[in-house]
């Protein structure tokens, strides 16, 4: 909401500024969609990293996270 209300604040002040930035926002997004894949990517490697580096002392009955009474 906050982002269509200042393109319409663009629009009123410079038009023909926010007519390009209409056109051009899904070709930026369509372009940096590889950037956000690849961070989805490497994020899963390091959180299964860590499952595999932690495993041992979870197996061993380290804290899971989990309060037991």
């Amino acid at each position: 909401m906050a982002k269509f209300l200042l393109w319409l604040i663009l629009l009123f002040l410079c038009w023909p500024l926010a007519l390009l930035a209409l056109i051009l926002y899904p070709i930026v997004w369509i372009a940096l969609l590889p950037f956000r894949l690849l961070g989805f990517t490497v994020d899963a490697a390091f959180s299964f990293l860590k499952a595999v580096l932690m495993f041992p002392a979870r197996v061993l009955g380290g804290l899971t996270g989990r309060t037991e009474h």
